[in-house]
């Protein structure tokens, strides 16, 4: 079952987080791992904005970023995300490890 957490976005901002996947009884073997993410207005919207994902094997961590531009691209509001990380098998294992609500929230500045 994946960890439920919602974040804050700043419309416009570069934005980088990073899910720890260890635990008390020790870490999570990602070799091989390949990680995906996305965001959407619902669970059934057509459109989805993708999170750049990168795996931390050392230190058993995926790291999720989106760029300015395209946050600056999203209209401020609430969405739904997730992220879920594969193996590397033939026939990959999925597995969600986290998911929750973002709230987008607008810009000032612009220039």
């Amino acid at each position: 079952m994946a960890t439920y957490s919602n974040l804050f976005i700043d419309q416009g901002s570069d934005f980088t987080f990073s899910v720890d996947l260890s635990s008390a009884a020790g870490s999570v073997d990602l070799t091989s791992h390949v990680g995906r993410g996305q965001i959407r207005k619902s669970y059934t919207s057509s459109t989805a904005v993708d999170f750049a994902i990168s795996v931390d094997v050392a230190n058993s961590e995926v790291i999720a970023s989106l760029t300015a531009a395209q946050t600056a691209a999203m209209k401020p509001g609430r969405y739904v995300y997730d992220i879920e990380i594969l193996s590397a098998a033939a026939t990959p294992i999925i597995t969600r490890v986290l998911e929750g609500q973002i709230d987008v929230t607008p810009r000032v500045t612009t220039n």
